[in-house]
């Protein structure tokens, strides 16, 4: 949109806005954020709004607590839900040093750095997301169950489909708050849902998806209900992905189109391919961050995990979608909707821009279901996992470089030392499945 300054404070007045959030994340992707009046903004938009850093996630010890916000004017938008005279809107910040330089914890800076070295490429990155998310109930006191609110399938209706009037209300919300809806439906899990909005520029589209997290999580609130976005919340039935298509442009032209190239693929497309394959166990980590993140990615509930390529099934890691021309795109579907989107595209798009300067190719595409295979066939055909846990995850970033640059060195160390905990709280804690199998036995 190219706001100025001057922009947002005149929409702010004009549209009766009396206080303005500033909002940014943490490195796990937690949105955060602080209130000001509206008689305020103009200093916040001048960059002197100053908070304690020390008191988020993996930014910076107390010694150097001071860190200032700088909003970008071109994520000002209004919460509609919120009333005409006196309303609130948002402004998504970078998070600076007090010398003026970035800082390197900001994830947003993180994502910005990466897309500065495709620039240089020139390349500049698309991305168009398909969030899953859970609807469940929520008890007496309010805190969510895991209790779902229909027990509706792919593509179901009403009235099999009782989230339907609360997912309307999400994609009226998200198109006043500027998000083009392609499509909302049912997903295949009982509660389980999708909202598929149009492609955008990586940065534009990373602080789409913080906003769209927190707005489905706001409209399921005003329904009763509690959204999720974690990977796996039930046993047995499909856990929720965060498909990322992704394509360069150059020129104004997509790179990845080749009609002359097999596939109508371009060597570019096939190099970027590649490259995603190539780091895709160390970036699972940012991509799929959690220990519940691996109870997905299992074999049976369509979550990929073999790290293979196919225009034709959806069982590999990565797909070719069937549009070409300016559609042209790749689909890796392994990340889940836990993660931080701005760690987790610069990885991915890191990744990717690896195997374009090293030209690398990659192995024959694979158009069998993988999941039919055994352990020999794939092995005779190559085809290797992803990471079957936390810890193995964590293990294999530690050892690639490339993904390590991508997230800089202070959101690299913090990352792994609190994931790293997270994982050895998992392994220490006694679960009910163990109690269930071996209280009565031993």
């Amino acid at each position: 949109m190219n706001y100025t300054k001057e922009d947002v404070l005149r929409e702010a007045y004009e549209k009766g806005v009396k206080f303005m959030r500033l909002q940014f994340t943490d490195i796990f992707g937690v949105l955060k954020n602080v209130s000001i009046p509206v008689e305020q903004l103009e200093k916040a938009l001048d960059g002197e709004m100053m908070f304690d850093g020390s008191s988020i996630e993996g930014f910076v010890r107390i010694e150097e607590s001071d860190m200032y916000l700088r909003p970008d004017p071109d994520t000002f938008v209004v919460f509609p839900w919120r009333p005409a005279e006196g309303g609130v809107a948002r402004l998504i910040c970078d998070v600076y040093n007090p010398d003026g330089t970035p800082f390197n914890g900001c994830p947003r800076n993180t994502l910005k750095k990466v897309l500065a070295e495709a620039s240089e490429m020139g390349f500049k990155c698309y991305i168009g997301p398909e969030l899953e998310f859970f609807l469940f109930h929520v008890d007496t006191e309010g805190r969510p169950t895991l209790i779902t609110h229909d027990k509706a399938g792919y593509f179901d209706m009403t009235p099999v489909d009782l989230g339907e009037s609360a997912r309307r209300d999400m994609v009226l919300a998200l198109e006043q708050m500027n998000f083009e809806i392609e499509a909302s439906h049912h997903e295949v899990a009982p509660g389980q849902h999708e909202i598929d909005f149009k492609y955008a520029d990586a940065l534009e589209m990373a602080d789409k998806m913080v906003t769209f997290r927190f707005v489905v999580r706001t409209i399921a609130q005003r329904h009763g209900l509690h959204a999720t976005f974690m990977p796996k919340p039930i046993f047995g039935i499909n856990g929720s992905g965060m498909h990322v298509n992704q394509s360069l442009f150059k020129n104004g032209k997509n790179v990845f189109y080749d009609p002359e190239g097999p596939m109508n693929l371009s060597s570019e497309a096939y190099h970027y391919i590649a490259g995603i394959m190539e780091h895709a166990k160390a970036f699972t980590a940012i991509t799929n961050p959690t220990v519940n993140s691996y109870k997905r990615l299992v074999p049976g509930y369509e979550a990929p995990c073999y790290i293979a390529w196919s225009g034709r099934n959806r069982s590999p890691l990565i797909r070719i979608p069937a549009k070409r021309g300016s559609s042209t795109r790749i689909e890796l579907r392994s990340p889940d909707p836990s993660c931080n989107p701005y760690l987790a595209l610069s990885v991915q798009i890191k990744a990717g821009l690896d195997g374009i300067k090293r030209k690398l190719n990659p192995p024959e595409a694979v158009d069998l279901n993988i999941f039919a295979m055994d352990d020999r066939q794939r092995k005779e055909m190559g085809i290797d996992s992803l990471p079957g846990d936390l810890k193995e995850a964590l293990t294999l970033l530690s050892n690639d470089e490339i993904i390590k640059d991508a997230l800089g060195e202070h959101i690299y160390s913090r990352f792994v030392a609190a994931k790293t905990e997270e994982y050895d709280s998992f392994r220490i804690a006694v679960h009910k499945w163990e109690i269930d199998r071996y209280l009565e036995i031993y």
